[in-house]
């Protein structure tokens, strides 16, 4: 049935979009896949790409007969090649991970094949059931959506339950920053070799500036205004990297100007930290059956202050080139590998903790998948819910983005001055020292947009 019914879809989708693709599918070139019967995938290595890549052949290929070749590359190499070949049009890979920072920028470009015929046009998929931040995230300017989601997350609040509840310490269910710096204080060191709480310092836009940029907007804070006047040195924006410096200094890891998401995970693994702001996507990792804390976390939403809310929002998508030669077959395979079947497969072979969940509202109602996920998969779905890319602060932005600003050149800028944090965070100067030369670089590009 299912195969019957799939193949009726790619003849119905094909006539549907034939008008909307054909000019792509014209520009091609040749230079991607020869028709439908294949398909070159470029994609980012996590774990859960690497289980969809060993599932393909035999879930996928054998049921439609079309052949997926993988590239499978470490995240900035990925992000470096997706990005050379979707600008140059070369149609070498039909789909590719991207990101909703990505999305955005690529559809305006004209590098990205709309997918709104074959959403529409495929019953089989329930397009209504992408959580709509996350389906938001992947719309472009003018209302075309043009990637779907692998799997999303947000950030939250992860801490030792049995610390506190040994030392006396709660947890209100909606913390504050304030509070939680409280917390910190009491708890480190409560426990030999444990520290209060472990926070990103590693440079890098999507290390350190991720949870600093979620605490600024909670802060009352802003990259830019509305009207594209740089803010890095405003006094919300001071503060709220303030706070974070001098929390991560007194009362975080050791060695926090190099400790990114891995090392913190790790630190929190170990029993090295009492708390652990970050994304929603580790608390797989501390439940997992041979982690030494599992069953002993609790998480609660990302601190605020200014704001009802403050979490991240973001997703690996995929992405089909406005050149591919095979937009069909490339939206077969995205059709699966975002679907419902593909989740119910994993959650059936790998196990439930490993579904690649965050997209999709039907994830959270499987009875085996709350089981799995019990102590975390509500406070992650209501993060994603609430995440809100278009509105995250107290004041209009210019661009979408809640942990980063969607224009092409926020990854350098965010680079840089995350390099400039991270060095405040060492010691090596002061935080107003590291904004004022992080407001010089950010006001060479808000001058840029005022003159466009």
């Amino acid at each position: 049935m299912r195969s019957q019914s799939r193949r009726t879809m790619r003849a119905l989708v094909a006539s549907a979009a034939a008008g909307t693709l054909l000019a792509a599918c014209a520009g091609a070139g040749g230079h991607g896949s020869s028709g439908d019967d294949s398909i070159n995938v470029l994609m980012v290595n996590n774990p859960q790409m690497t289980q969809l890549q060993e599932l393909t052949a035999e879930h996928f290929t054998e049921e439609t007969g079309i052949e997926v070749n993988f590239t499978v590359l470490p995240e900035n190499e990925v992000r470096d090649k997706i990005g050379q070949d979707f600008a140059n049009q070369s149609g070498q890979y039909d789909v590719a991970t991207i990101s909703n920072y990505e999305t955005p920028i690529y559809s305006a470009n004209g590098w990205l094949q709309p997918l709104d015929e074959y959403l529409s046009s495929d019953p089989d998929y329930d397009a209504a059931d992408i959580l709509p931040p996350i389906q938001r995230s992947l719309t472009g300017e003018d209302g075309h959506v043009y990637a779907q989601p692998f799997y999303g997350e947000s950030s939250f609040l992860m801490y030792r339950t049995d610390v506190f509840e040994e030392h006396g310490l709660t947890m209100p269910d909606r913390p504050t920053w304030e509070e939680v710096a409280a917390l910190a204080a009491e708890v480190d060191g409560a426990e030999e070799d444990m520290k209060g709480i472990c926070l990103r310092g590693l440079p890098g836009w999507g290390e350190v500036i991720a949870p600093l940029t979620t605490v600024v907007n909670t802060f009352g804070g802003t990259w830019f205004t509305a009207d594209w006047e740089a803010a890095l040195t405003e006094p919300e924006f001071v503060e709220a990297t303030e706070f974070y410096v001098n929390l991560v200094r007194e009362h975080g890891e050791a060695g926090a100007a190099q400790s990114g998401y891995a090392e913190c995970l790790n630190n929190m693994v170990q029993g090295n930290t009492a708390m652990w702001y970050d994304a929603t996507a580790g608390a797989g990792s501390l439940e997992a059956a041979d982690s030494p804390v599992r069953g002993s976390i609790g998480y609660v939403p990302a601190p605020v202050e200014e704001t009802d809310s403050s979490g991240w929002l973001y997703t690996w998508a995929w992405g089909v080139q406005g050149a591919s030669a095979s937009p069909d077959a490339a939206w077969e395979f995205i059709s699966w590998a975002s679907g419902t079947e593909y989740e119910q497969l994993v959650g059936e072979t790998l196990g439930w903790e490993n579904v690649p969940a965050g997209k999709r509202a039907s994830t959270y109602d499987y009875p085996e998948y709350q089981q799995a996920a019990g102590a975390f998969w509500e406070v992650t779905r209501d993060a994603i819910s609430e995440a809100d890319p278009l509105d995250p602060g107290v004041q209009e932005r210019p661009a979408p983005g809640v942990q980063f600003v969607t224009i092409p050149e926020f990854a350098d800028l965010g680079t840089r001055v995350s390099q400039e944090i991270s060095a405040a965070i060492a010691g090596r100067q002061s935080v107003q020292d590291a904004l004022e030369a992080s407001q010089d670089m950010a006001e060479e590009i808000a001058e840029e947009h005022r003159n466009r």
